[in-house]
């Protein structure tokens, strides 16, 4: 079935480690450290997420990594486009290559009202929608 790829579970974790646009910039290893990512593996995340304009990168001793923008402004179909372009939401649920709407396989109808359903609430999710589910998910960990 349709999931995020585990890299876009990444470069959501690590957009969720940086602070407002207009806070300090993070170091990547920082970054890494909270998020649980390799810093190697995260740097090329971050690239990809500075090229769709998510984050800001700055060089030198106080450099780092920054959002573009208000967490609230960012949607989760914003990072996934980032990470993954928009294949993983046009591919056919049976795998068949030329499934379309002329050529549709047994469950095409049903899959393309499924992604549409799964755009939209991506698009309507914010960044800051997940920071904040997050926290409450802890609280009642350790509640």
């Amino acid at each position: 079935m349709l999931s995020l790829s585990t890299t876009t579970g990444y470069a959501i974790r690590a957009l969720s480690c940086l602070g407002p646009p207009d806070g300090p910039p993070m170091l990547v290893k920082d970054i890494a450290a909270q998020s649980d990512v390799s810093k190697f593996y995260l740097a090329k995340i971050i690239s990809r997420l500075s090229q769709a304009g998510l984050v800001k990168c700055k060089r030198g001793y106080t450099g780092g990594v920054q959002l573009a923008r208000p967490a609230e402004q960012i949607s989760l179909l914003d990072v996934s486009r980032a990470i993954e372009g928009e294949a993983w939401t046009e591919s056919c649920l049976l795998g068949i290559a030329q499934c379309s709407d002329e050529h549709a396989c047994p469950l095409h109808h049903f899959w393309k009202n499924t992604r549409s359903e799964i755009r939209k609430n991506l698009a309507e999710t914010s960044l800051k929608d997940s920071i904040e589910f997050e926290s409450h998910q802890k609280k009642n960990r350790t509640s």
